[in-house]
């Protein structure tokens, strides 16, 4: 159940970033830092909300997943790529446990990850459509 509320978070942190950063035009810094401000404060207002475990990592998850949420519509214009990306933030995190540890800016690195893997699965979808599109011209 918790790897399941951390990967709803994660989906909902970027999507919810992107939309205020490209939709309502808020910029990319405000849009990943007040709905990170008011998650943060919660968690610490309330610790007793939800398990230690969850109060610890729902803050981490959602402050990354903003980080996702932070990419130009110009780079990804699709909300669905975002969802992926916010999805894939959620594994790489829920997986590399403390293999980042020591390491600055462990949640911007698998941010950026995520992102130019859901830019990738756009390129190679776009790709498989173009080639459809031209053999089935033929």
């Amino acid at each position: 159940m918790e790897t399941i509320l951390l990967t709803l978070t994660g989906i909902f942190g970027s999507l919810l970033t992107w939309f205020i950063n490209n939709h309502k035009a808020k910029g990319a810094v405000r849009a990943s830092a007040l709905p990170s401000l008011i998650v943060g404060l919660f968690f610490y207002l309330f610790p007793n909300v939800v398990s230690d475990y969850l109060t610890k990592h729902i803050p981490l998850v959602f402050i990354g997943a903003s980080f996702v949420g932070m990419v130009s519509i110009n780079i990804i214009s699709k909300w669905f790529y975002v969802a992926i990306s916010g999805l894939i933030f959620s594994i790489i995190y829920l997986n590399t446990g403390k293999f980042f540890n020591g390491f600055g800016g462990a949640l911007g690195t698998t941010a950026c990850i995520s992102v130019l893997v859901a830019i990738g699965l756009a390129k190679i979808i776009e790709h498989r459509g173009i080639k459809k599109k031209t053999s089935l011209e033929n």
